[in-house]
């Protein structure tokens, strides 16, 4: 694994670490809860992080621009199941995306992504970089919507959770 790899995996690790610290302690029907104007709910952003990561290590594996299953799925924002089933899931998916990413020799190889409603009409590639560099922006993302969700739930958020 080289200093690149180490580098984007070290991010990822932080910023799904800075994720999880806004459903500490919290119960299914909170994570479950809208606490603001969006249908945005922790559970349902823990979905959809899990789902993503399972999707996007899909897209990498194959390569060959094929749809995966479920990644059009309009539900993924809500949360179905339980907040351990989701966490649980998340872990996994992170987990397999890291070691993946690790046991490549570059982050240079280059896939195709599918085909979705939202694509350009030409076919587009991304190398392995870019696809770690989007689930970090995603993550992070969706760690500040989770922070302003948990703190309007309970007046949390991860910087008071940190101290």
């Amino acid at each position: 694994m080289t200093r690149e790899h180490e580098d984007l995996l070290s991010l990822l690790t932080e910023v799904r670490s800075r994720l999880l610290i806004t459903v500490r302690g919290i119960s299914d029907g909170e994570a479950a809860k809208r606490t603001t104007v969006s249908a945005l709910t922790l559970g349902g952003l823990i979905r959809h992080l899990a789902t993503g990561e399972r999707l996007w290590l899909q897209i990498l594996r194959t390569a060959d621009g094929s749809l995966p299953e479920g990644m059009l799925d309009t539900a993924q924002y809500t949360m179905s199941e339980t907040l351990s089933h989701w966490l649980s899931a998340y872990e996994t998916a992170a987990a397999e995306t890291d070691a993946y990413v690790a046991s490549l020799p570059s982050l240079d190889v280059e896939v195709r992504l599918p085909t979705t409603p939202w694509s350009p009409p030409e076919p587009q590639f991304w190398s392995a970089r870019r696809i770690v560099l989007h689930l970090i922006h995603e993550t992070a993302q969706h760690a500040g919507h989770a922070d302003i969700i948990r703190e309007s739930l309970d007046g949390a958020n991860s910087t008071a959770q940190l101290a």
